[in-house]
């Protein structure tokens, strides 16, 4: 199928239907590569090695950026998806391994599948001086003594990283000791709170490692030398321009048709829905695909949904698509990765956690189910198919929400915009705290350690008064027996295993963040196409007990939520308008789920829940309105409600974040501000940056939220607009033509 024409792979999904579905077809010509010499510094044993699998001469940016490196210059690859970064921190990276006895090199990455894969490629070039082995926790206990004695390039995550090898270094002395690479891959995924927590763990293997050199790889992305020098906490040079050859691409955006329910109330057809279809018909035409779909149960639909089709059209050709997602066991992940490789399997319906990992290659085809909230993770996904020269097709299915409506009729703010920086806040003092305290327990911290940390000494000296750190004449000791509580991907706690209750086998993980939505008692889950209700969720022991079986509805949790202003940073006096900045308390608490029908989504019973309330202290942008400025607005609630939802919808098009990484909250009358007030706030602990930048750039996001409102069909309001799926009211009220007024009001004030 690879030598079928890219406007024949795109005509045979959905014929008949593509003419009014497609709002852009984005077409981007072949180039060819600029091959270089082999760097002075790269042995020959190495060159015959890469030879054998194909790689004669490198690229004229992986000899730039590995002459870097070799010199001792952190650096940063910054280029497109399949221009071999791998070949730019491998070279340096095997040459000090051949020609340096003692030196070692860490390899970081932010899954298991990439460095598992990474591991196959280093292995397969079989070189003898090379002791490359992956320490992750599936590891076995047996094996990781000989991996500290003995391997001298360890493959790992920043969460081994933290867990095992910082607290432990005592034993890991000597390849700490004698470390002169660390290569930290896919560095574009190190955002937010989670980048934070990663550009601390940086500090503290810097300290512990004295002086290696940094080789990061990421996908391209704004301003990547300063986002790269804020993670790993030094200065960094970018290579930035691709000069692999790439072949042909055609980007479509698709916008699933308008149609009727039962009672003749017009939406557009499901985002899921369409996204299997387009699966289903590049199977049957044998396209190699990969489906990408945002959520885990969505992903599990897609492929149910694509399987039955195909066994319908073609019994037993269901077997060649299967899901792919975060949570299932190693082995099932290992297996479905190998039978994509070899052929086995045509489509994969996945979450991001194929956006990285597996080097996968002969794909034909990507469909996005939705816009993945960031520039950088759509061209990351969309490189998936295209590798090494061969042409590409991705489609993006539009979402029934406020900003892909905008995005596919405005193709210019996904084709003509610069890719977003990379958002972290290593100063974050939730984040900044609990490593300071890892830090003090592995070697007491020194005045140059706060200065690496960039610590302000009051947060010291908060710590000393808590009893957390003890100061001494020789620096700051960690005073408790057992290690600071530290969750590095905000998670809120230890994964929930998910178990079988008549058999006691473990289906599966999720995370606790996740738990009280997704796994509350009489939650349908959705597991490998199987489906599940939840029995009972022990919080406490972190487990929740399942049964088999296939209701004929879905469940929907509800919650409510409560803000509280704690401190303003920032604020702008503008006439009737007020706009701020700042921290803030969010009590949430889940109170009740829906049971809707499959199908017509009809309500069919509310039930209520006694969960805990959780408290998020975080950072928030806040408007707030006069009444005399509201007076005319008819329906005051529901106009600040779908503002709120549609500029939360919109937020991910200025800030590197999606709509699950912020919240909101609207009301007529807040306690604290004693006017109409409309919050957005970041989802993270201590914030992540988002609240900042929407704050920053104001006037464009709620500009671009009122457009998308205006611009949208529907007469009273719609997913495409104003109703959120994460709303905890069930959307209710919300008045569309009021928040067009409420965002006029604010946007007339801005200007």
């Amino acid at each position: 199928m690879a030598s079928l024409p890219l406007e024949d792979r795109l005509a045979v999904l959905r014929p008949g239907r593509s003419a009014e579905a497609i709002t852009h077809i984005e077409r981007t010509a072949a180039r060819a590569g600029e091959r270089s010499p082999w760097p002075a510094f790269v042995p020959e044993e190495l060159i015959k090695a890469l030879a054998t699998i194909g790689i004669d001469e490198p690229w004229r940016h992986q000899a730039q950026a590995a002459s870097l490196a070799h010199g001792g210059t952190n650096i940063v690859i910054a280029t497109g998806t399949g221009s071999g970064k791998s070949l730019a921190y491998l070279l340096p990276a095997l040459t000090a391994l051949l020609t340096g006895t003692r030196d070692r090199v860490l390899y970081l990455a932010p899954t298991k599948a990439l460095a598992a894969d990474q591991l196959r490629s280093i292995t397969n070039l079989n070189l003898p001086g090379v002791r490359a082995a992956v320490y992750d926790g599936d590891t076995p206990r047996e094996e990781r003594e000989w991996v500290r004695q003995h391997a001298n390039l360890v493959l790992t995550n920043p969460d081994m990283l933290h867990h095992g090898i910082l607290p432990g270094h005592e034993r890991w002395r000597l390849f700490l000791k004698h470390l002169r690479y660390v290569v930290v891959d896919e560095s574009h995924t190190y955002r937010g709170v989670f980048g934070s927590h990663v550009a601390h763990v940086l500090r503290r293997l810097r300290r512990l490692s004295g002086v290696p050199v940094f080789i990061a790889a990421s996908a391209t992305a704004g301003d990547p030398a300063a986002s790269v020098s804020r993670l790993v906490g030094a200065p960094v040079v970018a290579v930035t321009e691709d000069t692999a050859p790439r072949g042909a691409s055609t980007f479509a955006l698709w916008e699933p048709p308008m149609q009727s329910d039962a009672d003749g109330v017009q939406h557009r057809r499901s985002t899921l829905a369409e996204t299997a279809d387009l699966l289903t018909d590049a199977v049957l035409r044998g396209m190699r695909t990969l489906a990408f779909v945002p959520s885990r149960r969505g992903a599990e639909v897609v492929a149910a949904m694509a399987k039955r089709a195909l066994d319908e059209a073609v019994p037993g050709l269901g077997a060649s698509v299967a899901a792919y997602r975060g949570g299932y066991l190693r082995e099932d992940r290992r297996a479905l990765e190998r039978a994509l490789l070899d052929g086995t399997l045509t489509g994969l319906a996945t979450t991001n956690a194929l956006e990285l990992g597996v080097d996968l290659t002969g794909l034909d085809a990507v469909i996005l189910a939705g816009y993945p909230g960031r520039l950088a993770s759509m061209w990351q996904q969309a490189g998936r198919a295209g590798r090494a020269g061969r042409d590409s097709l991705c489609v993006l299915v539009a979402k029934d929400d406020p900003l892909d409506t905008y995005l596919v009729h405005h193709p210019a703010a996904l084709f003509a915009r610069p890719i977003e920086a990379t958002v972290l806040d290593p100063g974050n003092p939730y984040v900044l705290a609990p490593h300071l305290c890892s830090a003090a327990m592995e070697r007491p911290l020194t005045g140059d350690d706060l200065e690496l940390f960039g610590a302000p000494q009051g947060l010291v000296d908060d710590l000393v008064r808590a009893g957390a750190l003890r100061s001494r004449p020789t620096g700051y000791y960690w005073t408790h027996a057992t290690r600071p509580e530290v969750d590095l991907r905000g998670s809120g706690g230890a994964p929930i295993s998910i178990v079988e209750s008549g058999s006691g086998r473990l289906v599966g993980t999720l995370d606790a963040g996740s738990a009280h939505h997704a796994l509350h008692q009489g939650a349908v889950y959705l597991h490998q196409g199987r489906s599940f209700v939840v029995d009972d969720l022990d919080l406490a022991d972190a487990t929740a007990l399942v049964h088999p079986d296939e209701p004929d509805y879905t469940t929907h949790a509800r919650d409510v939520t409560d803000l509280h202003v704690i401190e303003i940073r920032e604020h702008r006096a503008l006439g009737p308008i007020g706009l701020f900045l700042g921290d803030v308390d969010v009590t949430h608490q889940v109170v009740s789920f829906q049971r809707r029908r499959v199908g017509s989504g009809e309500v069919i019973g509310t039930f209520p829940l006694d969960l805990p309330t959780r408290q998020l202290r975080t950072v928030a942008v806040w408007a707030t309105l006069t009444e005399e400025s509201t007076a005319e607005v008819v329906d005051l609630p529901g106009s600040l409600h779908a503002a709120e939802h549609a500029a939360i919808g919109l937020l991910p098009l200025i800030a590197t974040c999606d709509r699950w990484d912020i919240g909101g909250l609207s009301t007529a009358l807040h306690p604290d501000t004693g006017a109409p007030t409309i919050f957005v706030y970041d989802g993270h602990p201590g914030g992540a940056g988002f609240a900042e930048r929407a704050y920053a750039v104001v006037e464009q996001w709620l500009g671009a939220t009122r457009d998308a409102i205006a611009a949208c069909e529907c007469r009273t309001g719609c997913p495409s607009c104003v109703q959120s799926p994460k709303c905890g009211n069930g959307n209710d009220p919300l008045s569309k033509p009021g928040a067009v007024e409420i965002l006029d009001l604010v946007l007339t004030a801005l200007r």
